[in-house]
């Protein structure tokens, strides 16, 4: 009788020694880059917490550790390893968090950041173990705000949903753009009625649904479809829902109404009728595997070491902040004074006393605002110019320029560029309505796209040169019989072109 050794056991236990193992470097290293750019994380929790866009933001960290759970059996089965090419994924991320430093860019350095944290996974637990949390890893881009870009459409097409729908009750209503006379009352369509968080949240929810319940491509597809689609839709009828009792009753029950039926309340019903909608054509099993660790190859090369591959790790990670620190916070020296030009044919007026506009520039260094008056255009003039760029101090960005993020002006319509610069139609309460005309200067480069202004921006920061920025505003109020385009005009060319203008105002000294 022959004896046979068990070798299971032993296999299983050194397979869990090694997850110990490479867990625990895998943890001291995010802890290092986490600690590294504890500042983005803290911005990044912050803007969950304070727009309420990105509240759900806050279920995306416990949804992955969930996910990860999910895949314990099947992970178990997989051996992790050290896999040097993951530091390219770590440097990537790098090199995103260093183009949004220098280019003050919130979305580029919290997304570097999540992409570092996912290089370190793939470089101390390996390729293997990467391809079994493909969809974990990837869900935790989710951590990162973003859709901001989705309010300005979205405002429109809410607009759109509550016209035809106000015309069928009966309520006359006329829209510029996203105010709305309808009755007895003017409404507004702002940002946060827009619907963008119901779409973003969505977005995700539909993605987890898409992984958990479906199979079929196809299906996935329609399903997400339908899940952006009905948000949009059901944002529309709550908002002119809102208008119609308004009309019926009075503002104040309208509010009530609303804050009764807005919020994370109504995106609950709004997903679970989505759900409900799916449900029927869901495909995949409920006891079905996360993955098939069968179907993963297991042959490896490029492999590292585990101590070097987390030391690696946090190195590559912190050489990005090292050569943001290295390079340093150039400042471009700037006049001690600075003040608005004499243009002839116009003379300085005081300011406007009705609807007051002003731009909002956080941190400028000098801020210039004054009103010109020629024959019988009147024309408001604003400059801030900035030395240096940095979060808080910057010349582009959410809530800075024309108009503030708690403005009362609102953005109607964009226009025809004049004289190169981009032109918008804004509008108050009142209504009151104005144009503004915008440049932008950084260095040598003279232009009105707010992505050339980061680009500019970034280069200066990471190659040298002159980091000084300027933004000019010239704007005029919409009277009756009045064209400001035309008065805009006749100031420039009074003025000279906005480059010279510029130059004029930032190089007195």
């Amino acid at each position: 009788m022959t004896a046979v050794a068990d070798t299971s056991s032993a296999k299983d236990a050194d397979t869990g020694s090694l997850w110990s193992r490479h867990a625990t470097a895998l943890a001291i290293a995010a802890a290092g880059i986490l600690l590294l750019f504890h500042t983005d994380i803290v911005r990044m929790v912050g803007v969950w917490w304070t727009a309420s866009t990105y509240g759900h933001c806050f279920l995306i960290a416990p949804i992955v550790g969930w996910l990860v759970w999910q895949r314990r059996g099947e992970l178990a089965q997989l051996a992790p390893t050290g896999w040097w090419p993951g530091l390219a994924l770590v440097a990537v991320g790098g090199l995103g968090w260093l183009m949004g430093d220098a280019g003050s860019v919130a979305f580029a350095r919290q997304l570097g950041v999540v992409m570092m944290l996912q290089g370190a996974v793939v470089t101390i637990l390996g390729p293997i173990v990467a391809r079994g949390l493909l969809f974990p890893l990837l869900y935790a881009l989710f951590l990162v705000p973003f859709g901001e870009w989705l309010e300005a459409p979205l405002q429109r097409v809410t607009v759109a949903i509550i016209m035809p729908l106000l015309d069928l009750v009966g309520i006359p209503a006329t829209s510029n753009g996203v105010l709305i006379h309808a009755g007895r009352y003017y409404f507004e369509v702002a940002e946060a009625c827009s619907g963008t968080k119901f779409v973003v949240a969505m977005f995700a929810f539909g993605v987890l649904v898409c992984n958990l319940c479906f199979v079929s491509w196809r299906r996935r597809a329609v399903f997400m479809a339908v899940a952006l689609v009905v948000p949009i839709l059901a944002n529309g009828v709550r908002a002119f829902a809102t208008i119609w009792v308004a009309d019926i009753t009075n503002v104040e029950a309208a509010t009530g109404f609303d804050h009764i039926v807005y919020g994370w309340v109504f995106f609950g019903l709004v997903m679970a009728g989505v759900l409900a909608l799916g449900w029927r054509w869901f495909d995949k099993p409920a006891n079905a595997a996360a993955f098939d660790p069968a179907r993963i190859e297991r042959r490896g090369s490029h492999r590292l070491a585990l101590v070097p591959a987390a030391l690696l790790t946090v190195a590559v990670a912190a050489s990005f902040p090292l050569w943001s620190a290295a390079i340093g916070e150039r400042t471009t020296p700037l006049p001690a004074q600075i003040a608005l030009p004499d243009i002839a044919g116009w003379h300085r007026v005081p300011l406007s006393v009705g609807a007051r506009w002003m731009p909002v520039y956080p941190g400028a260094d000098h801020y210039l605002f004054g009103r010109y008056a020629g024959g019988d255009a009147a024309i408001d003039v604003a400059v801030a110019v900035y030395g240096s760029q940095r979060e808080g101090k910057k010349i582009v960005g959410y809530g800075i320029g024309a108009l503030g993020a708690d403005d009362r002006w609102l953005r109607v319509a964009d226009l025809p560029a004049l004289a190169g610069g981009s032109v918008i139609r804004i509008a108050a309460p009142g209504p009151v309505e104005r144009v503004v005309a915008t440049w932008y200067r950084i260095g040598d480069t003279t232009t009105a796209d707010p992505r050339q202004v980061k680009i500019a921006t970034m280069a200066a920061h990471l190659l040298g040169g002159d980091g000084r920025a300027v933004a000019l505003h010239v704007s005029a109020e919409v009277g009756p019989g009045d064209d400001p385009q035309v008065a805009i005009r006749r100031f420039l060319a009074a003025a000279g072109p906005p480059d010279r203008l510029i130059a004029r105002i930032v190089d007195q000294r």
